[in-house]
């Protein structure tokens, strides 16, 4: 079945960086649109960043220039580098994919069907 499991959060200062890192597994990586969520406690789940099978990207305005989504199809891996963090950012980190594609890719949280676990990402000031 689809497996996957974030890590790589933690707890960094504002204006730092950590990169997170999505393993995912029991499916064809290369044909999903990937995508990286987050939700804050009292808050709904935010769509952060995504990519389709195609490499195309799309970015919340939120964090645009700041974070930058990847992928590695041979470690079926996806990566969200963050730099300039802010308090703002602090919030639980879910890794999620969809199998049909999106030629725009889609920042909406119900289009994605299989979800990890989440890491925890806190940014104090």
């Amino acid at each position: 079945q689809v497996t996957l499991v974030e890590s790589g959060g933690g707890s960094v200062q504002a204006g730092g960086s950590l990169r997170l890192s999505c393993a995912a597994s029991g499916f064809t990586f290369s044909t999903y649109d990937m995508g990286w969520f987050r939700q804050a406690p009292g808050k709904e789940r935010d769509g952060v960043a995504v990519i389709n099978s195609r490499g195309t990207t799309n970015y919340a305005g939120s964090v645009q220039g700041r974070f930058t989504i990847s992928k590695d199809n041979a470690k079926n891996t996806l990566y969200l580098q963050m730099n300039s963090l802010k308090p703002e950012d602090t919030a639980m980190y879910y890794c999620a994919g969809k199998s049909w594609f999106s030629n725009s890719p889609l920042l909406l949280p119900h289009v994605y069907n299989s979800w990890g676990q989440g890491t925890q990402v806190t940014v104090s000031s």
